[in-house]
């Protein structure tokens, strides 16, 4: 009787066990919510904002003290910080993702970090957890939430900072490790305050995939967050690529992929750096990425008070106004046509019938389409509904080779920035 007890309560805690058991979703179920976002909009904000200088990299290449660099901890306020109004630009920019700095590689957290390490809770006027309040804000506009973290500290006393020839130490493998418990401790703190979608991380470089553990950092974390997504600045064990300003001029072999671009030369606020982007220029970018299966991630830099600058957001209210307009062009649209089949970026529906062609603005008349095997239904105006005129020229009865289609975009119904046309397949 008692054997026959003791088995019914192990298999009810079996049972118990199992039911509560979160499983990892394959990775096509994890990554299509990030598939079908499109553009996300990229946050540098730290203590790096009060002096308008390189965040972290300008102390790390010798263009300040460590010292001086860290005295930007008292003047760092987030006093005009308000997150619902960032939330509504982001919103207005027709972005379905954001990601903010929780830590760059100057170690300084934008939360209480669980270590009591550098953070603008206890070392700034600001004084509050900062991202606790965005990530509710950007959650009430159904905006998904990404928090970018630095895998290095170089401000922290027990991680091996190499600069400029210079060591914090070598060969301590158990101060190294001290470290790792650390870091690891952040990452488990920002899944348990904050649940983001996404974890955008960087540094990667200084050390190996078995220096940092990035395999057992990555199973902890899907095993902790089973929808998380992760990017690639893992040594390996990130679900997608994330190249750098540069924009790729082939499609990434990566069946995932995501373009991390400034508007202007800087991540965070440098008032002195006025080099912006103009909103025509980063459409046309955002284009250009989508028409090869990838993301774009335009970043912000607000100032150290929290407020963005006008430029900035006139950029992403003007690209909010486009995007909106040709959002079925966009979201949930799959890479376009191959190489030299039309002049300008192209997508296609998710099931494949419709092919939208994003038409220059320096574009109009007869916009020749080359190599298309499947017949033309009807063509239409993205963001009015006109119907457009058509027809195909060269096709021979008898061949299986395509001819040329034309369509006519009139000069008077060209948009300011860039015509998007929907060609419908049969």
């Amino acid at each position: 009787m008692r054997k026959r007890l003791l088995g019914l309560i192990a298999l009810f805690y079996i049972i118990l066990n199992t039911t509560n058991a979160q499983p990892a979703r394959s990775d096509s179920a994890r990554m299509v919510w990030f598939d079908d976002a499109k553009f996300g909009i990229f946050i540098h904000w730290g203590i790096y904002s009060v002096k308008g200088v390189d965040e972290s990299w300008s102390f790390f290449n010798g263009y300040t003290s460590h010292d001086s660099y860290l005295e930007q901890l008292k003047g760092f306020t987030a006093s005009k910080y308000n997150p619902d109004s960032w939330a509504n630009l982001i919103a207005e920019s027709g972005a379905r993702y954001a990601v903010l700095t929780s830590k760059h590689h100057d170690g300084v957290a934008l939360w209480q970090v669980p270590d009591k390490g550098l953070n603008v809770v206890d070392n700034t006027p600001a004084g509050r957890n900062l991202i606790k309040p965005f990530v509710e804000a950007v959650r009430k506009k159904g905006i998904k939430v990404g928090l970018y973290y630095s895998l290095p500290d170089w401000s922290h006393p027990d991680y091996p900072l190499e600069a400029r020839d210079t060591y914090r130490y070598k060969n301590d493998s158990l101060r190294f490790k001290k470290f790792l418990s650390i870091q690891r401790g952040q990452l488990m703190d920002l899944l348990t305050q904050f649940n983001p979608d996404l974890l955008w991380f960087d540094g990667d470089w200084e050390h190996s995939a078995k220096e940092w553990d990035a395999s057992d950092i990555r199973k902890n974390l899907i095993e902790k967050s089973p929808n998380l997504i992760i990017n690639s600045r893992l040594q390996g064990y990130g679900d997608y690529a994330t190249p750098e300003q540069g924009l790729p001029v082939e499609k990434p072999k990566d069946r995932y992929w995501e373009l991390c671009l400034t508007m202007n030369n800087s991540w965070g606020y440098q008032p002195t750096d006025n080099k912006y982007k103009s909103a025509d220029q980063l459409i046309a970018i955002l284009a250009d990425c989508i028409s090869m299966g990838g993301n774009l991630l335009l970043d912000i830099g607000p100032k150290e008070d929290g407020t963005i600058v006008k430029e900035q957001a006139d950029i992403l209210k003007d690209m909010g106004r486009w995007v909106k307009k040709h959002q079925k062009a966009i979201f949930g649209s799959r890479a376009g046509l191959p190489a030299g089949r039309f002049d300008g970026p192209t997508t296609f529906s998710s099931d494949g019938k419709t092919l939208y062609l994003f038409v220059p603005n320096h574009a109009y008349g007869w916009l020749p389409i080359k190599g298309l095997n499947k017949k033309i239904t009807h063509v239409k105006l993205v963001g009015d509904g006109t119907n457009l005129d058509w027809y195909e020229s060269g096709r021979a009865w008898w061949s299986e080779t395509p001819g040329i289609y034309y369509i006519y975009l009139p000069e008077s119904l060209r948009d300011s920035s860039m015509s998007v046309i929907a060609v419908h397949l049969k």
